[in-house]
């Protein structure tokens, strides 16, 4: 069963510590202890948790789509440049990069400080996780 500090868990879901304690607080998550005595909560019940956070790809927007990778958040930069531009997204923890013609995103009226989502359709996607510790 996996296990996080408070500290941890927080910045996995991209919130505060205080607000990890306040989801143990008001029962959200179960605040147990490891083996050094050292308050964790159970990886499983965060993941539960976080699924109830994440916005429903039939709320954003008008439109239908076979994408379920989409991530509402924040334009932090725009840099137009020739017939290219390269547009920053913060969403949440997660900065997301996108290249796009210029045409594009003047057509989306993409300036820093306004709202976007990022939809990402990919057959490929990597995912890492941490080695285990040596015996």
């Amino acid at each position: 069963m996996t296990h996080f500090r408070i500290s941890e868990a927080a910045e996995l879901v991209g919130v505060s510590d205080d607000t990890v304690r306040r989801w143990v607080q008001i029962g959200v998550l179960s605040l147990n202890h490891d083996a050094s005595g050292v308050q964790v909560v159970d990886g499983a019940e965060l993941a539960t948790h976080t699924k109830t956070m994440s916005v429903d790809p039939a709320d954003v927007g008008h439109v239908r789509s076979s994408a379920r990778n989409r991530f509402v958040g924040l334009v932090t930069k725009v840099d137009i440049d020739g017939l290219m531009a390269q547009v920053e997204l913060q969403s949440g923890p997660h900065r997301i990069v996108s290249l796009m013609s210029a045409e594009a995103a003047r057509d989306l009226r993409l300036e820093v400080g306004s709202k976007g989502v990022a939809v990402i359709k990919a057959t490929m996607v990597i995912l890492e996780t941490e080695k285990e510790p040596s015996a």
